[in-house]
């Protein structure tokens, strides 16, 4: 009920914007969004690209960011098309992401790529892309099934399986030599630093980790509930703090949705005079460069390759297809890649896996039973 609640505000929201947009004079020299059609934009000279980020300072998705600024500026060397990308920050704020995507329709955009705040939005921003046929390119943030069947061809996700990340984060606890039992009782102790926990890959990066080591035969000892450290470096230096003064020598490890909050549980640890992989274990998620770094100097356990590079030029290469009035595929995979070294968070081309969303339908549900 809450979504469909949400969905509703969100058009009415939007289409009384656009109609309030329409009549002022200050918009006269922009496209109206019947007019922007996909059928005739290959060959055009300049494209303009709309690209709303959930919020600015987040590590990933600034290094997302400027990949994808990098990328779409040789595409245009390459080309000699111009790509204009007019790539705005919704500070995590649903409504000011809306009134962003909102004026991306009123300009006219060619195609939008959009990393949105809440997800439970993209029934109603498809719905509005739909009618001003600008298609739309989903990035980071996977939108439910049901809203991707909505305008197929048009709309697609471009992403990486956060099971996959958090499946491997727990396949390297178990790897390490003591399987993550520093005192031998036969049991993992760890907390969670999770990130937004309305967010998809924060609970499937929470709940893969987990059981990875189940799955493994390893007994998890959770010492406390999940801690809503909110992907924030800050939140997860005072949250780390916190067990290691409340747990002592108990906690054995700590898991960390992302690297931003592994960054700040790293100090938490060093400040309690613990040293990582001697008597606690840290495994992150992105292999930011100072996550990377840190498996260098010995303060991290291990991360994972949240592939920016080549989901950015992903992205990039299929809003082009859309701008160009191509169909495209429902879902487009990028692989994680476990980092236990330098060598192994190495940039390389990968190709993207695609698939249906009745294939990613069946794979949801045989991964539920």
């Amino acid at each position: 009920m809450k979504r469909k609640y949400l969905s509703i505000l969100l058009v009415l929201v939007l289409v009384v914007t656009l109609a309030a947009c329409s009549n002022s004079g200050d918009n006269n020299d922009a496209t109206p969004p019947a007019e922007t059609t996909t059928n005739g934009a290959e060959g055009k000279d300049t494209v303009e690209v709309g690209i709303a980020i959930y919020r600015f300072d987040d590590n990933f998705m600034t290094l997302y960011r400027e990949e994808l600024e990098k990328y779409f500026a040789e595409l245009s060397a390459e080309t000699g098309v111009t790509y204009n990308l007019d790539i705005q920050d919704g500070k995590q704020d649903q409504a000011t992401q809306t009134e962003q995507i909102n004026n991306f329709i009123t300009q006219g955009k060619d195609v939008m790529i959009l990393n949105l705040v809440d997800i439970t939005a993209a029934n109603a921003i498809i719905d509005l892309a739909k009618n001003a046929d600008i298609p739309v390119v989903f990035i980071n943030r996977e939108p439910e099934t049901i809203d991707m069947k909505l305008w197929p061809g048009k709309t697609t996700y471009v992403g990486a399986d956060a099971t996959q990340s958090g499946t491997f984060q727990g396949e390297m606890i178990a790897d390490t030599p003591n399987q993550g039992d520093f005192n031998g009782d036969g049991k993992i102790s760890y907390i969670m630093l999770q990130g937004d926990p309305q967010n998809v890959d924060a609970q499937q990066r929470t709940d893969f980790s987990i059981k990875a080591l189940v799955d493994a035969g390893l007994t998890p000892d959770p010492l406390s509930e999940p801690y809503q450290a909110n992907w924030d470096s800050a939140k997860g230096q005072e949250f780390t703090a916190n067990a290691l003064a409340q747990f002592g020598m108990d906690l054995e490890v700590v898991f960390s949705n992302n690297d931003g909050m592994a960054m700040g549980a790293i100090q938490s640890i060093e400040a309690a005079g613990r040293k990582v992989n001697e008597d606690i274990y840290l495994v992150g998620v992105d292999a930011i460069p100072e996550a990377v770094q840190a498996l260098a100097d010995g303060t991290l356990t291990g991360t994972v390759l949240n592939d920016h590079y080549n989901q950015s030029h992903t992205a990039a290469d299929v809003a082009v297809e859309l701008v160009n009035g191509k169909d495209v595929e429902n879902y487009y995979w990028i692989d994680y890649v476990r980092v236990v070294d330098q060598s192994d968070a190495e940039l390389k081309d990968a190709e993207p896996r695609t698939e249906t969303v009745e294939e990613a339908e069946a794979r949801y549900a045989e991964r539920a039973k």
